[in-house]
């Protein structure tokens, strides 16, 4: 790498530590390590949180599954735009979990269902979480190893996680939250404007006609063009993203990755209207994602490119682990096509997206035990500096169990293979529970504890079969066809299942009805958080079937209707053409020109989110601090469930008014 790529890797690193150091001083109290003491916008919460969720890792697998799918897999993706796009819409779970004003999911079930149950969730909920993210350090290493050419040896591969993890930590440690909203939303800034960039100098390096010739060059039934002539593609075909289409819908908000930004909101419509933005925000990210692995096929498979391909090959190859040559393809190829500068703003974004991803899960699996695991033992509150203490040597643990097994674990499958099923240790149960919780008030407790058991148990067991019969295949048909299964087909097994077993439970039992208003802070258990948000104007009936309330001002309608007309046109534009192509026998050109319009619509509208959500949340970030410096901390939102004589929810430190927000 050229000396331009390392100052750009080195500059990032300054100003985000310095950031970082900043937020120090608003880091007073538990509500604010673990919440930002819910000071946040949903500009800041939608850049930040779509930062967090990125990750090196996030990146690496889209480009593992772009390389094999071309642009077939962005039509079956609108499935899941369908499915996220009506989740943020009606603000499904987000919305009555804010409500909740639990500062963890676990927090939640304890009020919902038991103590007991709490600390089993949370202790299930800390393992998947830790096993899941126990391959991200290892991920991002090799790309830092392959990308800017270190040598690729233990030694090296353990140094190169170890520094990584150590300005995690940093980031986590110094503030808290504050720090992690503070810090990931600047690298969020960064990556979206270095996005859009790196898409258009590679789209100006490589010819149309060169990336069409080279998706063209793949067997019949595997097209990398046309998405109905996918019939012979193993992994990445349509109940792959069917399955990931339904995990969205069933698991939103139950995985805990980011927990910390679950609660930052300042009020429940800001979570809400936070989400409805991702719509927007995700679009320089998917094009990203697609461009760059599109283009490294067509430079490893063109012949205009046949030489200097022949080198990456010749790294490639000397990879053992076939599945992390299949990693690091995109990657090697990208250090042999991108000039320098754009080199290091490569490198710059994956460091970013290594760092917000890592010290946000860090925070969350961290402080998850603690608040979940350890403090419902605990009669007795801690006080704040042990409780802070607490949190950040749990945090420490975290990152050493997430080192160590990146050392040791060997990956048998695709990345987005091994997160769907690792994630459905908690998840396959947990999505039954949280759904039944929130919505159903005759959810009963056996019943949680029943879909727990029976979604872990199957996600766990097929877990380990798959890691044995890859050094001891399984004779048995129905163990060798467990072992055949890919993770996402076996979470969908585990998910189904549990939700089956809590709905057939809850039926057995009592028919007593849980008080939700309570839980909800609605009626007469309201706090003026939620009072202060209501508009006294009645909702048009066409306004509330389409999910649009009275805590609506003029700008969230226009940005809620616009997001919902724009999805709207594109599950129209799914539906119509899938109807139409198994009607018609839809050329591959067709398919071609649609590519073509496409892809610089989306690059347009890219560079407009960009601009706009860098100075929403500019806004969002002063308005966060204003509120830092002024609000009242209350010592006893802590996370403890306890009696109601503990006012945890003191309404003299919630009062949080719109004007403050808009």
């Amino acid at each position: 790498m050229h000396w331009i790529d390392w100052a750009i890797i080195c500059s990032l690193l300054i100003t985000l530590t310095a950031v970082a150091f900043f937020t120090k001083k608003h880091t007073k109290s538990v509500a604010d390590f673990l919440a930002a003491n819910r000071c946040a916008g949903r500009y800041l919460i939608c850049v930040a949180q779509g930062m967090a969720g990125v990750g090196s890792i996030s990146l690496i697998a889209g480009f593992e599954l772009y390389y094999e799918t071309g642009f077939t897999a962005v039509w079956w993706q609108l499935i899941m735009v369908f499915v996220t796009t009506l989740i943020f819409l009606s603000g499904w779970i987000v919305y009555r979990f804010r409500q909740t004003r639990a500062l963890t999911l676990a927090q939640f079930l304890e009020i919902r269902y038991s103590k007991r149950f709490r600390v089993f969730t949370g202790l299930l909920g800390w393992l998947s979480g830790v096993i899941n993210f126990g391959i991200f350090p290892s991920v991002g290493a090799r790309f830092f190893i392959h990308f800017c050419g270190f040598h690729d040896t233990t030694a090296m591969y353990a140094i190169v996680m170890a520094v990584l993890l150590i300005f995690a930590l940093y980031f986590t440690f110094i503030g808290g939250q504050i720090a992690v909203i503070v810090t990931d939303f600047m690298q969020g800034v960064f990556t979206n404007i270095a996005f859009v960039v790196i898409i258009i100098i590679v789209l100006l390096k490589f010819d149309w006609s060169q990336i069409i010739q080279s998706l063209s060059m793949t067997e019949q039934g595997s097209s990398m063009l046309h998405p109905f002539q996918t019939q012979n593609a193993k992994d990445f075909n349509i109940w792959f993203y069917l399955i990931l289409a339904f995990s969205y819908l069933y698991s939103a908000l139950v995985w805990q990755g980011s927990t910390g930004y679950n609660v930052a909101a300042i009020n429940a419509h800001e979570a809400r209207m936070g989400k409805i933005l991702s719509t927007w925000r995700i679009l320089s990210l998917n094009l990203f994602m697609m461009i760059i692995p599109v283009c490294a096929y067509t430079f490893m498979h063109h012949n205009d490119f046949t030489e200097t391909a022949q080198k990456a090959q010749d790294v490639i190859g000397s990879i053992s682990n076939s599945q992390i040559q299949k990693q690091m393809t995109t990657v090697i190829a990208m250090k042999y096509f991108l000039p320098k500068g754009i080199i290091g703003m490569m490198a710059a974004v994956m460091l970013a997206a290594f760092i917000g991803n890592h010290d946000t899960y860090l925070h969350s699996w961290g402080s998850i035990f603690i608040q979940d695991v350890v403090m419902p033992f605990r009669k007795k509150p801690f006080t704040q500096r042990q409780h802070l203490n607490l949190l950040k040597l749990s945090i420490l643990g975290v990152a050493i169990f997430i080192f160590c097994f990146s050392l040791l674990f060997r990956q048998i499958e695709y990345i987005y293979m091994f997160l769907m099923i690792t994630g459905a240790i908690f998840t396959g149960g947990a999505g039954a529970v949280v759904i039944g919780g929130l919505y159903w008030k005759r959810g009963t407790t056996a019943a949680a504890w029943s879909a727990m058991i029976i979604g872990s148990s199957l996600a766990v067991s097929g877990m380990v079969i798959k890691q044995i019969n890859e050094s001891y295949p399984f004779t048995n048909s129905i163990m060798s066809y467990i072992a055949s299964q890919n993770g996402a087909i076996l979470s969908f097994y585990a998910s189904l299942s549990a939700v089956i077993v809590y709905i057939a439970v809850s039926l057995m039992g009592k028919k007593s009805a849980f008080n939700m208003d309570m839980m909800l802070h609605r009626g007469k258990y309201s706090v003026k958080e939620h009072g202060n948000m209501t508009s006294k104007e009645k909702v048009g009936w066409i306004s509330s079937i389409i999910g649009i309330s009275g805590e609506f001002n003029r700008k969230d309608k226009i940005l809620y209707i616009s997001t919902f007309v724009w999805t709207g046109l594109w599950i129209a534009i799914f539906i119509t053409g899938t109807i139409y192509n198994f009607v018609v026998d839809v050329k591959t050109e067709s398919w071609i020109t649609f590519w073509r319009y496409y892809t610089p619509m989306t690059l347009v509208l890219s560079i407009v989110t960009t601009i706009w959500f860098t100075l929403g949340g500019l806004i969002d970030l002063k308005k966060m601090f204003k509120l830092l410096e002024t609000i009242k901390r209350n010592e006893l939102d802590d996370g403890m469930v306890i009696k109601e004589d503990r006012p945890i929810n003191d309404k003299k430190n919630i009062d949080v008014k719109l004007s403050k927000v808009n």
